[in-house]
């Protein structure tokens, strides 16, 4: 399920047959789609506020599949299924009314949502002769049509007097939801703190899943003890990792427990969904995220001739750009100096690369280089043993920085020295060691024990 607000597919994938079956798929754009489910569904002859309020519904039910990503996350090749068993008629071919056909090309990009929700809503619906359900009338909506019910009054007659239009929602290409490539330990961004939360909801339908606290977008130990279980509990190879099956299987459990797939569901709100990450850099972007991409390239180029070295400004400038474009280039992808997620997993391999690849006490004395993953809270190991060090020798030299223990533990104690100088070197003050901080504590280490470069 896409982790940002629904959109409307230029195009859907739509299988002619029951989910199991082994018809064919077609794709076709998403307004003939509707022309061709409204034109099996309902008569043309029906009066206008009828044929509005029903596909008003059929536009939220097919969307509702796509934003949820219903079939693909249960490893099918397709959006819907034209079967009535299980979602909307669609005849592959049929000719399309021409009065249905006006009205879907006004209204395909407007749909249903619940009050306070942004999921579409699944509008279910059943003829109310033959068949009937706990959703929309079709042939209901002609007897409130006829007694001067408007669309929305319809709709509102079915699904309750909290629900929305959204109205002229984007068009956009229909984009699966997974990064692309595997990620785990370390990783940080939109998608991590989406996984997060999700498998946090998760955990309280199956309790053997532990918390992740804090959700922050950070891949640490407890994300990793909490895919781990969840891998566990269904059946997959237990990695710890996130590839394409351990992402849509928590799909599938999410929109399962929130019952998101129901006319009665929890509800996804702007919040659940919120990216406080931006969705790419690009040139013009600035702040920690630039200084860390900026650092892990500095690095890679340090061992790659083909990759420029650029200052580390804070700023995707120009020359950023062109460090992006090289190593996008070398590495063959798509030299478009964008640097999306699948990018980040991309330049994170390789610096983890060259850090494997080193021989051991390759800095000597001075500081090493930056472990290539958060340390947090919580955190044990060698790593945080060494940027102890390094922090312990800067408090010995700067009185506002205190002067910790090291331990190896990322305790209390830590997480004050660290906010203090990330406050004090004007670092975002997030109280976890990244790239920045890393490398800053490193330089400033450097400095006061070999006189090396200092910090800015």
């Amino acid at each position: 399920m896409p982790s940002n607000l629904p959109v409307i597919p230029e195009r859907i994938v739509v299988h002619l047959g029951p989910p199991d079956s082994d018809a064919p798929n077609v794709s076709v754009t998403f307004p003939d789609y509707i022309k061709n489910v409204a034109s099996s569904e309902i008569f043309p002859t029906w009066p206008e506020a009828a044929l509005r309020a029903n596909i008003y519904a059929q536009i939220s039910f097919a969307l509702n599949r796509v934003y949820l990503e219903w079939y693909r996350s249960r490893g099918y090749d397709f959006d819907i299924t034209n079967s009535t068993q299980y979602d909307q008629a669609f005849v592959y071919g049929r000719d399309i009314f021409a009065n249905i056909a006006a009205i879907v090309d006004e209204v395909f990009n407007n749909y249903i949502v619940r009050r306070g929700s942004v999921e579409p809503l699944f509008a279910m619906f059943c003829n109310g002769t033959t068949v009937t359900c706990n959703g929309l009338s079709q042939w209901g909506t002609v007897t409130l049509a006829n007694r001067g019910y408007t669309p929305y009054e319809i709709l509102q007659y079915y699904y309750g007097d909290d629900i929305d239009i959204v109205y002229n929602a984007p068009i956009s290409e229909n984009i699966q939801s997974y990064p692309g490539a595997p990620f785990g330990f370390g990783s940080s961004g939109n998608e991590v703190r989406t996984l997060q939360r999700e498998l946090n909801r998760i955990s309280r339908n199956y309790p053997a899943i532990p918390k992740i606290y804090p959700a922050n977008g950070i891949f640490g130990e407890s994300t990793v003890q909490a895919v781990s279980t969840f891998q566990q509990v269904f059946n997959l190879p237990v990695s710890g990792i996130v590839d394409k099956a351990t992402w849509y299987k928590i799909k599938f459990i999410y929109v399962a427990v929130m019952r998101l797939a129901d006319l009665e569901s929890e509800g996804l709100t702007v919040e659940d969904i919120s990216r406080p990450w931006g969705e790419d850099l690009r040139r013009g972007d600035y702040g920690q995220k630039i200084r860390s991409l900026q650092y892990y390239l500095n690095v890679i180029a340090y061992f790659n001739p083909e990759i420029p070295s650029v200052p580390a400004t804070d700023v995707f400038d120009q020359a950023t750009e062109e460090q992006v474009k090289a190593f996008e280039s070398f590495y063959g992808l798509n030299p478009d100096g964008v640097v999306d997620f699948r990018t980040w997993l991309l330049i994170s391999e390789i610096y983890d690369q060259i850090l494997r690849g080193l021989p051991e006490g390759y800095e000597g004395a001075a500081a090493e280089l930056y472990p290539g993953y958060n340390l947090t809270p919580g955190m044990r190991n060698s790593d945080v043993r060494e940027f102890q060090t390094y922090l312990r020798v800067i408090g010995q030299n700067i009185s506002q920085i205190p002067v910790i223990d090291v331990t190896g533990y990322f305790g209390p104690e830590t997480e004050r020295a660290v906010l203090i100088f990330q406050r004090l070197y004007g670092l975002e003050p997030t109280g976890f060691v990244g790239s920045p901080t890393w490398d800053a504590a490193a330089r400033e280490y450097n400095y006061i024990m070999f006189g090396t470069e200092r910090t800015g």
